[in-house]
């Protein structure tokens, strides 16, 4: 079979994007080259590879664990169905934050630590921008924490590695912490591609979704310097319950929430003043 004859069959199974996307990553090109190649004769390797992977997207398996990566802040990063798929949203919560470490410490060495790193996307990606922040990536799934390691290495960064249920009986202090925790109630209803793909554990929180912030916030004190900034991913509901937590667990602080791109309370950031 021709390239061509393989993007045919691919849109008649799944969506048109998606079977480009998903011929056009076993070719090693992107979806605009596949154009290029039409005619090029595929291996049958490749042909049988690519109809298990447009049957596997027909089943609803997602097409990032399909591939096997996904792009985040301009780095490939390597994933599974051990971790959380990253999303564009949190994208947003590393560019915010990372502004907040040069704003507070400008040329300074900050200490770092991504609590539920998952994948490691949100320390690596700051380390990326930050060269001069220490970072650690914490995980209560040693699975996942391989994950985050594999990334880390391959996208030549150099952090340390905590297998950890958040700052429980942490004794490490931090001038940052940063987490995109799980948050969903445990009865909120999600997409079926999530539910059924992503792991529970990086997903629910209870039955208000706060467990983790509770979990966080209540150690939070024992595990940051005088200096400090907090940053979390929230979800879009949860606004005011951060705020009512931050008052409980801290005093003598900042609080800002910060809308994402689709306008919704997506981000919390609380910093000493």
């Amino acid at each position: 079979m021709i390239v061509d004859d393989l993007i045919v069959y691919g849109k008649s199974k799944v969506h048109s994007d998606l079977a480009k996307m998903l011929l056009a990553d076993l070719m090693g090109v992107n979806s605009l080259e596949l154009l290029t190649i039409l005619d090029q004769e595929v291996p049958e390797e490749i042909v049988n590879t690519y109809k298990y992977r447009v049957d596997e997207l027909r089943k609803g398996r997602p097409i990032q664990y399909i591939i096997g990566n996904v792009n985040f802040c301009g780095n490939i990063f390597d994933i599974n169905e051990n971790v959380l798929i990253p999303r564009f949203e949190t994208e947003q919560l590393v560019v915010n934050t990372v502004e907040k470490i040069k704003e507070l410490w400008p040329n300074e060495s900050v200490d770092l630590i991504d609590l539920g790193t998952g994948s490691g996307a949100i320390g690596i990606s700051i380390k990326k921008r930050l060269p001069n922040v220490n970072v650690t990536l914490l995980d209560i799934s040693t699975a996942a924490l391989e994950v985050a390691k594999h990334n880390a290495t391959k996208l030549e960064v150099n952090v340390k590695y905590i297998i950890n249920d958040m700052l429980e009986n942490l004794a490490n202090k931090y001038d940052v912490i940063v987490s995109n925790p799980p948050y969903i109630k445990t009865n909120e209803e999600i997409e079926d591609i999530v539910k059924n793909n992503e792991p529970h554990l990086a997903l629910y929180a209870g039955d208000d979704g706060l467990d983790c912030y509770k979990k966080i916030l209540s150690h939070v004190k024992e595990n940051i310097k005088n200096k400090f900034l907090i940053a979390f991913e929230i979800g879009d509901t949860q606004k005011e319950d951060l705020f009512n937590l931050a008052s409980t667990y801290l005093t003598d602080y900042n609080i800002e929430c910060i809308k994402d791109f689709s306008n919704r309370d997506r981000m919390i950031f609380i910093w000493s003043k």
